[in-house]
């Protein structure tokens, strides 16, 4: 004996569901993306540079970020002392790193000039080549010309 199905079909929405959760998980990548990409651990507040720099591949980053006593030293993204960090230039520079990369350095705007200074010596006495960082300015600058500013009554 043969069984049919008395019931009648109802494909309706059922079948669009995947299509669904499809559309919302890429939405949901697209919109969490930027805040996935690789940084360091610490917000920072970075000064305001008039300089446009390049894009560089496979940079490596040390940021200095506020401190209670002492600013935070991150390196990629593990925090690391001053000692730590020195260790960790040299086994990349016993690598060969050294010669082909660039260190991005990004400090806070409240972190000790003098801090800033002795990491930035740090990293050119290893050898590497460094790059500060900053954030672009939110105005722009005055024009050169002050005549070009006034209008005419």
């Amino acid at each position: 004996m043969k069984l049919e199905m008395t019931l009648p079909e109802r494909p309706g929405f059922l079948h669009v569901l995947p299509v669904f959760n499809l559309f919302l998980l890429l939405l949901l990548f697209l919109m969490l993306g930027p805040a996935l990409r690789l940084q360091s651990g610490v917000r920072i507040e970075l000064p305001p540079s008039k300089f446009q720099m390049e894009r560089f591949r496979n940079a490596l980053v040390v940021t200095l970020g506020p401190g209670q006593s002492a600013p935070r030293v991150h390196f990629g993204r593990h925090q690391l002392t001053l000692p730590e960090l020195a260790t960790r230039l040299d086994a990349l520079r016993a690598d060969g790193t050294a010669a082909k990369s660039i260190i991005l350095l990004q400090a806070d705007v409240g972190t000790p000039v003098g801090v800033e200074r002795e990491v930035a010596e740090m990293i050119l006495g290893k050898g590497f080549r460094l790059a500060m960082v900053g954030q672009p300015p939110l105005h722009p600058p005055p024009s050169a010309n002050p005549d070009a500013s006034q209008a005419d009554p």
